[in-house]
């Protein structure tokens, strides 16, 4: 599992890859995947950062995913299925062209799941003494019981239902009774296949692509969120392990309290756990999931860690987060459990906000490194006299941003720039001459003590508020943004590389 690289001083960047350039429409796992990986390596960097990728719902937000263990179908390279023989070529001249202004996810999602149909079903037709075809037998051994099974019932049941969350499909289907479920096996056993199918060639196409970053030198650091979404396969198939009552709604779901940036709080809205039903299975179900990620990264960085210490419990029927209540989670049973079967734990923990000593006690005691962020570090009045950028512990990751984050010249822009005192205060604490001040952050970011250190692509790129992938609480216009071909080029790789070796953290391959 790689747990080793939780002890090297390394340094990496962050890019979904539905952000790749190339493809058609969207990033995907082909061959601008495996070119990422070759200038990650030729940068000096170690580390691949990538956000979830499960199948997404409503939103396009990789944090809200379909299902826990499946891989998104958008992903799937239709160029390496053509060089596999898997598709005709002709079949390209149907997918959505790229567009400047990043992913039009309607488009895509249409055009791209209706040629992924036809090559699910092609494939089907393939003789059983084929290489591919065995290949595929191998991986519904490995996972139909486990979770594919209920992932490609569930995504058939939903399409029948015209994409309505499942609590308000038929009620033979939403209780799982045997004989709905046994129709639904007989009238729509090819489209059941179909899915698995897909599936298959997803996981795939992804581990050939794993190979070729580990090949490289280049981990890839991926991301489990707390929580799933209430309409889910997992819920789905599993609701005795969530919050719900007999008709599939949520009971009691997630969110944060009122604090100084919403006096509402946060409603999430996410179903919560019945920790113990988990608990007296031993947390089977966590143990799954996290074996799943780990077969298609090195290392997991768990979102909202503090919800493993204590979470804020809200009654479904509110309309804000403010009548809630915090609720003990048993983190260390579940941790440990995790550590009993797998060894050392490969994780990162998002501790960012406001974290209670009982948070820090449970992160540090499995070691897990945290997470610092440069603009929440700095915040928007910097003083220098008082920032000591190495009184936090060296298990950490520094960021100059995440996925929720302004880039760096964005926030750098919206706190007044070098127009403003704290501005200026900050350029003068870098030591910048003024020409180019998004390498300014990088190299404080590499040269800070944390472990690891990682930066956006739009960062080294230098790109303003243009760029950001996600907006909390904005409903509409996130995770578009795109790298465009050639957009990351030489002299950007040249650049890092020397940073990245004058910071220790360059790596022998």
């Amino acid at each position: 599992m790689n747990a080793r690289l939780i002890d090297t001083r390394a340094s990496g960047l962050l890019l979904h890859p539905t952000s790749l350039p190339g493809g058609h429409g969207i990033g995907d796992m082909g061959p601008e995947a495996r070119a990422f990986v070759d200038q990650l390596a030729e940068a000096g960097q170690v580390i691949w950062q990538i956000l979830p990728l499960a199948p997404t719902s409503a939103g396009n937000s990789p944090y809200s995913a379909l299902s826990t263990f499946a891989g998104n179908p958008l992903l799937v390279s239709f160029d390496d299925l053509v060089a596999e023989g898997l598709a005709d070529a002709a079949i390209l001249s149907r997918l959505p062209a790229n567009k400047p202004e990043g992913v039009d996810f309607g488009e895509v999602t249409h055009a791209k799941l209706a040629a992924l149909d036809e090559v699910c079903a092609a494939f089907l037709r393939r003789p059983s003494d084929d290489d591919a075809w065995a290949d595929y037998e191998l991986f519904r051994a490995r996972h139909e019981a486990d979770w594919l099974d209920d992932y490609a019932l569930y995504t058939v049941l939903k399409d029948r239902h015209k994409g309505r969350p499942w609590w308000e499909w038929n009620a033979l289907y939403v209780s799982r009774d045997p004989i709905g479920i046994g129709e639904v096996r007989h009238t729509l056993g090819f489209e059941i296949k179909k899915v698995k199918v897909q599936q298959f060639l997803f996981f795939r196409q992804w581990q050939k692509l794993k190979e070729h970053a580990n090949a490289r030198g280049v981990r890839i650091m991926g991301d489990i969120p707390i929580f799933v979404a209430g309409d889910s396969a997992d819920t789905w198939s599993r609701p005795d392990l969530f919050e719900l009552d007999a008709t599939g709604r949520a009971t009691l779901v997630a969110g944060v309290p009122p604090d100084y940036f919403s006096a509402t709080g946060q409603l999430w809205g996410n179903p919560l756990y019945r920790w113990d039903a988990h608990r007296a299975e031993g947390f089977a179900w966590w143990q799954k999931r996290l074996a799943k990620t780990l077969e298609l990264v090195d290392l997991v960085r768990i979102d909202h860690f503090r919800g493993f210490e204590s979470y804020w419990e809200i009654p479904a029927h509110e309309t804000t987060a403010i009548n809630g209540r915090w609720a003990p989670a048993p983190g260390y049973e579940l941790f440990q459990s995790l550590r009993d079967r797998f060894g050392e734990l490969p994780i990162i923990a998002e501790d960012l906000g406001i974290i209670t000593p009982e948070v820090e006690r449970l992160r540090d005691h499995f070691q897990f490194p945290g997470m610092r962020v440069l603009p929440f570090e700095w915040g928007e009045d910097f003083h220098p006299e008082s920032y000591d950028p190495n009184r936090f512990s060296a298990n950490t990751v520094y960021y100059t941003g995440t996925h929720d984050n302004d880039t760096i010249l964005g926030w750098f822009a919206h706190i007044g720039g070098e127009g403003s005192r704290s501005g200026r205060a900050m350029l003068d604490y870098l030591g910048s001459d003024r020409t180019a001040i998004h390498w300014d952050f990088i190299r404080f970011t590499l040269n800070t003590n944390s472990r690891f250190a990682v930066m956006p692509v739009q960062d080294v790129l230098g790109l303003g508020t243009e760029a950001r992938m996600n907006v909390p609480g904005k409903a509409e216009g996130n995770w578009a943004w795109r790298l465009a071909p050639g957009q990351l080029r030489r002299e950007h790789l040249e650049r890092l590389r020397e940073l990245t070796e004058a910071s220790g953290r360059l790596q022998e391959r």
